[in-house]
């Protein structure tokens, strides 16, 4: 037994050794790592745009320095790639940008704010070129802003219009015994329709039709203008599917030159007057932005804007970068409130709705915020429903023209498995001490009374909804309410409705924090340092990857997001001022 006790400490001792020398290699990789960061611009360089692995506006940031050491990701955000090219206007280095075979994943009011970047970059006399194997319809816009645009020979081209597809699943409900029970208010609240009907309804049909117009007038009218080519010329080429090849699309003007890559790279030399023989120098924009956040210089004053990053669906608990939590967001502001340096907060919120209880949460911490300074909230691509609802009270509101918004509205779904339980042989049978005692049970029909209360507790939250919206927005509950019932709008419609102030991005909304504050030299601090704990950065390890990352092999990308849709739909609890459904534009 002793010999054993001492085979099983030896093995212990060599697993411990073995698992420290790991996390110290780790802890100094991280540590050099982030030395390393401060990468050398030599002169004469190209920056080369790959927006692979950027998401979010905000990277993040955490109080624990472990957690900031072993986060997953590049820490660079959107806004971080935006200000880097504002950067790289005015530095010698920089002669040009260069978006090669960019396979991004942005939204379209992000690829539209770093689109105005670019075109504001071009205004220094410095080039923008863009080559690909193919373009996406989504990357064709943001790529249709360089000064010449390459193709492959044998490449193609995806540039036919938008389109939005929703499934629906009453006929499963009633052939699988699984049923969601569904309480709403708001006509246009197509988030719970699929579980209702067999096709998209009269008004759900309106509302989609109308977002994509708006969408595609927002998209059309900057390529028209990048391009030189009219919107009614852009119209005719998406509906005769008029530059599917390389030829056609050269015929459209949508693209300059027809070429492999090695031409593409010997017209930047021709460029750089670079001997063909020779490579120019090149920096990867995650490098540069990298560089320009560490070393961006400090305004002189103290004053300060806070920018507050809300970005993800809406839930209890702490938040993440893809969540917003009111545990983060509620500090955020409080910090921002009492710090005497900030002068005005800029809300930058990217969310398609989420739990009504955290939304009114974060938008009462908003509403004393307000009264002490200025609170100016920033749209990306989505600020819908329950991102909506902490918007409404803003002093100014901004949003892009494709921005999706609105969606004044609340639901609750509650899975029922009564009809799947009886036909396996399941049956349930509750007793009680009082007639309302009992939860509500998914093994058990939906009781009308219960339902009558859910109701109630619906009606409640969307009269409150809209009575903030009408006192934030200095408009009349009937006139809200009119606008209301759900249904979602494009930036462009949302500022003829009344729900937004002024079209632009997020430094349109920093400048005009400035001018409410009534400060004129200011640098920006960003929101919310997240509280995060050992489990959290152990999920961030190498050795512990996902479970998703091994699902999504198996399963394929597209049938990942289906389960994950259908897992959000289960965790959602509670009320939901929830966006009606999810648009992806390629």
């Amino acid at each position: 037994m002793k010999f054993l006790g001492n085979v099983l400490a030896t093995i212990i001792g060599i697993f411990v050794f073995f698992m420290l020398f790991f996390f110290g290699i780790l802890i100094i990789g991280a540590i050099f790592g982030g030395e390393s960061e401060g990468v050398t611009v030599k002169s004469n360089s190209v920056i080369e745009l790959n927006l692979e692995n950027i998401k979010n506006d905000y990277a993040g940031k955490y109080k624990d320095p472990w957690v900031t050491i072993f986060s997953d990701g590049k820490k660079i955000g959107v806004s971080d790639i935006i200000n880097a090219v504002a950067e790289a206007k005015t530095d010698d280095d920089i002669k040009g940008i260069s978006i090669l075979n960019d396979n991004s994943s942005l939204g379209m009011a992000q690829s539209k704010a770093l689109r105005d970047a670019l075109e504001d970059f071009k205004k220094s006399g410095k080039f923008v070129m863009a080559y690909a194997n193919s373009y996406s319809q989504k990357e064709y816009y943001l790529n249709s802003v360089a000064n010449t645009i390459y193709l492959n020979p044998v490449g193609d081209m995806d540039f036919k219009g938008l389109s939005a597809e929703i499934m629906f699943f009453k006929d499963f409900q009633e052939k699988s015994g699984v049923k969601m029970e569904v309480i709403r208010h708001g006509k246009y609240k197509s988030a719970v329709e699929p579980f209702l009907e067999n096709k998209m309804s009269d008004a759900n049909r309106e509302q989609t039709t109308a977002l994509l117009n708006s969408v595609w007038n927002s998209i059309t009218a900057d390529i028209s203008k990048s391009r030189n080519v009219s919107v009614a010329k852009l119209n005719e080429i998406a509906n005769g599917l008029l530059a599917r090849t390389p030829e056609m699309a050269k015929a459209a003007k949508l693209v300059d030159i027809i070429a492999y890559e090695d031409v593409y790279h010997n017209a930047i030399k021709n460029i750089l007057k670079v001997d063909k023989d020779k490579d120019y120098n090149k920096v990867a924009i995650l490098d540069y932005a990298k560089k320009v956040a560490t070393t961006s210089k400090m305004s002189e004053s103290n004053n300060e804007i806070a920018i507050i990053y809300a970005q993800g669906e809406i839930g209890s608990g702490e938040g993440d970068v893809n969540t917003i939590g009111e545990g983060s967001m509620r500090r955020s502001l409080q910090e921002a409130r009492k710090n005497k340096d900030v002068k005005a907060i800029v809300l930058r919120i990217d969310s398609p709705g989420g739990s009504a209880l955290t939304s009114d949460l974060i938008w009462r911490e908003i509403e004393l915020t307000k009264k002490v300074k200025p609170v100016v909230v920033s749209m990306g691509n989505y600020a819908a429903s329950g991102g909506y609802y902490i918007a409404c009270n803003a002093n100014t509101i901004f949003a892009e023209k494709n921005t999706i918004t609105g969606s004044i509205g609340v639901f609750g779904i509650l899975p029922n498995f009564t009809t799947l339980a009886t036909k396996i042989g399941v049956h349930t049978e509750q007793v009680k001490t009082h007639e309302n005692a009992a939860n509500y049970s998914p093994f058990v029909p939906l009781d009308e009374k219960f339902k009558a209360v859910t109701l109630e507790e619906i009606e409640h939250i969307y009269r409150t909804f809209v009575t903030h919206v009408a006192q934030g927005r200095k408009m009349t509950f009937a006139q809200v309410d009119a606008i209301a019932q759900g249904r979602v709008w494009s930036g462009s419609e949302a500022l003829k409705e009344g729900l937004v102030d002024k079209i632009g991005g997020l430094d349109d909304a920093i400048r005009e924090a400035a001018r409410l504050s009534k400060i004129k030299d200011y640098s920006t601090q960003n929101y919310p340092e997240y509280e995060k704990n050992l489990n959290d950065l152990l999920e961030n390890l190498p050795f512990a990857k996902s479970k998703a990352s091994f699902i999504k092999e198996e399963i394929g990308e597209e049938n990942y997001k289906i389960m994950q849709q259908i897992k959000r739909l289960q965790a959602q609890k509670g009320v939901q001022a929830m966006m009606p459904f999810e648009i992806n534009i390629q």
